[in-house]
């Protein structure tokens, strides 16, 4: 029987002292620079990209608060649950599934359409988190003790291919790779499962879709398809250069406000912002991911529960892998996979997932004196 050892009952003045308002600035000046950024994709109307995206960060953002009040052990509690919700949710879609754009990766809740792809980022994370809580780091390389992660793993992203949504299958392994390496795996095991899946490219490379073989095509060489599947890339290559160092100005940004650059409020949303505010508005947009992800790891690393660590430092390589992907792919240099960047493009899933993690590392912060044995 596993027993509790926790701070006692906080009171909510407690609770609220405990809250890490820097992480909260900082989420909250990432949502008004997202407010800016969508009624831009819009050329200046409020319109109903902004309007919605406003009402979900609103409504999120409170989710984020209410989520940060659980006490460390309910997400402990609860978490191969909320894996076992979210993995019912996606066999659902092959069913229920709302089909878009060639892809069926969504349910209708009638409110909104959830993609439950995005909810696995944290639910594969925070199941494994609680799996290696129990595992002391010597014992995590045996194979009886790796055996559930990897099917825990493999199932929800074979779900995900299947969509297809072959870019969200990739970060969500990266997280749960991430809980893996934390948790004390062997490096070799990593270097023998590179070269097994580099072998296995060529059998991989037959089973995709047209399309994306198109953009792997053209992460190689955009000029091949100029007009076609190089286009959006071109496009978006343009329009980062010719922010320069300090930007057209806000609303002034060519490339957007003549539509050559798609997508611009989606995935591409970084590029805009770059082509309106230049090398220096693209830098302190990083500065802030760095902040968040410096305090995630603060709030891991004062966290007396492994649990939480494992949480806290996974989640943290997981936003930073988001981040990297999403601003690699918009500048060439990596294929374009459907990585939207956290918080700021649109999109209710995704904004949902970032939260929701973002919540229960609030919750780590508040109850960081917690701990199980």
């Amino acid at each position: 029987m596993r027993n509790y050892i926790h701070q006692g009952n906080l009171s909510f003045k407690d609770k609220v002292f405990s809250l890490d308002y820097l992480l909260i600035f900082l989420i909250l000046l990432l949502g008004i620079i997202s407010f800016f950024a969508m009624y831009s994709t819009e050329s200046g109307n409020f319109g109903y990209y902004t309007k919605s995206h406003i009402y979900r960060f609103c409504v999120f953002f409170t989710i984020f608060f209410v989520i940060s009040f659980f006490k460390i052990q309910f997400w402990h509690k609860s978490s191969y649950l909320f894996y076992l919700v979210v993995l019912i949710l996606l066999f659902a879609v092959d069913y229920f599934g709302v089909t878009a754009s060639g892809s069926k990766r969504w349910i209708n809740l009638f409110v909104f359409n959830l993609q439950p792809s995005e909810l696995m980022k944290v639910a594969l994370i925070i199941f494994l988190s609680k799996y290696y809580d129990k595992i002391p780091p010597h014992e995590a390389n045996r194979f009886r003790y790796m055996l559930i992660p990897i099917v825990a793993l493999l199932i929800p992203v074979s779900l995900i291919i299947t969509q297809p949504d072959l870019g969200t299958a990739v970060l969500v392994a990266i997280g749960g790779v991430a809980v893996i390496w934390m948790a004390g795996l062997r490096i070799k095991y990593f270097i023998y499962s590179a070269m097994f899946l580099v072998c296995l490219l060529p059998v991989a490379i037959a089973f995709l879709k047209p399309y994306q073989k198109s953009r792997i095509l053209t992460f190689f060489n955009p000029e091949r398809d100029p007009l076609g599947a190089g286009y959006q890339i071109i496009q978006s290559k343009i329009a980062v250069g010719s922010g320069g160092i300090f930007g057209k100005g806000y609303l002034n940004g060519s490339q957007s406000y003549l539509d050559y650059l798609p997508e611009k409020h989606t995935d591409f949303i970084f590029t805009l912002f770059s082509e309106e505010f230049g090398f220096f508005g693209s830098v302190s947009l990083l500065l802030i991911y760095a902040l968040i992800i410096y305090r995630i790891f603060a709030i891991g690393n004062n966290s007396r529960s492994n649990f939480a660590k494992l949480y806290c430092f996974s989640f943290a390589t997981a936003f930073f892998a988001y981040v990297t992907v999403n601003m690699s792919m918009v500048l060439g240099l990596l294929p374009i996979v459907g990585a939207p960047l956290p918080i700021i493009s649109y999109g209710g899933s995704s904004m949902l997932s970032m939260m929701a993690g973002l919540g229960i590392v609030m919750s780590c912060k508040i109850y960081n004196q917690d701990i199980t044995n």
